[in-house]
């Protein structure tokens, strides 16, 4: 069978179909909102996992690991071609550069504070990308619940780092980028071949950070499994199962569904990294899952 490129060329048989027909056979016998929620947990198993990876090859060696084995994955499933025009160009290297710049940060964050209060503040990006724009009333409710949750993670902190906050709170922002530049690659692009050419050009972007900071650590065998262990657990896997959820589902109950990734990173947190969290901490996990869902239930279809 003969796949498509990019630019609509015919491009002849590839892989591409025995590995990601296969896994879509396996995805389409689960129902969507099993496969958002397996998404989820996938994505936040692999922070847990990435964490432990810091102590041999630090946070940029771990986030170099993690980006190059997930677009050498996604690069051999999709073949993407390389013929684009500039202006496709331009925004696959803007997905890229705003994919890398995000995972740097959210791994420096990572390093420094629990998983689930850093996940929770990342979160914040997408949430305001949610609100901004909307005119309802109701929405004012959800932001201000976000803001109170804001408090009480403050107000629980106790040690917590300041500056693993702020890394947090970059990644947050570089999250909601991602999501507005997310849109546009969705339009210039088919299928996983933006997804991939947008992988690749984030592992140019953080390999060199990884290199410089951990340099021939990063080619132990152990390290090597572990770092495509957490490329498969935190990129290729949750970013397939959101793709085949969203074929078969409104992205409004998607948007819902995900609001659960605070908590459950939370929860990961606690059962594999022993990470507790204060009471009001939990509380502001909480605030911050509510508003997050009730803003994505008050998305119009069109959006």
């Amino acid at each position: 069978m003969a796949t498509m490129s990019v630019d609509g060329t015919d491009r002849g048989p590839t892989p591409r179909f025995s590995l990601a027909a296969s896994a879509g056979h396996a995805f389409g016998a689960m129902p969507p909102p099993a496969l958002v929620l397996l998404g989820i947990v996938s994505v936040q198993i692999g922070s847990a996992l990435a964490k432990y990876l810091f102590g041999a090859v630090g946070s940029f060696g771990t986030v170099a690991l993690r980006l190059l084995f997930a677009a050498a994955v996604l690069m051999l499933m999709w073949r993407p071609s390389l013929r684009m025009d500039r202006r496709t160009w331009t925004v696959v290297l803007g997905y890229g550069v705003t994919l890398g710049l995000m995972n740097l940060c959210f791994y420096l964050s990572l390093a420094r504070i629990p998983l689930g209060i850093a996940v929770t503040v990342e979160f914040l990006g997408p949430l305001v990308v949610a609100l901004a724009g909307s005119r309802r009333w109701l929405d004012v409710l959800w932001a201000v619940l976000a803001a109170g949750g804001v408090v009480l993670l403050m107000e629980g902190s106790g040690d917590l780092d300041l500056l693993g906050l702020l890394f947090a709170l970059a990644a947050g922002t570089c999250w909601g980028l991602y999501i507005l530049v997310g849109a546009a690659l969705g339009r210039h692009t088919t299928e996983g071949n933006g997804l991939a050419l947008g992988m690749a050009v984030a592992a140019l972007v953080a390999v060199p950070f990884g290199v410089a900071e951990s340099g021939t650590a990063l080619m132990q065998p152990w390290v090597l499994v572990a770092g495509l262990g957490v490329a498969l657990m935190s990129s290729v896997i949750p970013y397939s199962l959101d793709l085949e959820a969203l074929r078969r589902m409104p992205p409004r109950v998607f948007g819902i569904l995900m609001s659960l990734e605070p908590a459950m990173a939370a929860l990961i947190g606690l059962i594999v990294l022993q990470e507790s969290l204060h009471w009001s901490q939990w509380i502001a996990v909480l605030c911050v899952v509510a508003a997050s869902a009730g803003a994505a239930r008050g998305t119009s279809p069109e959006a």
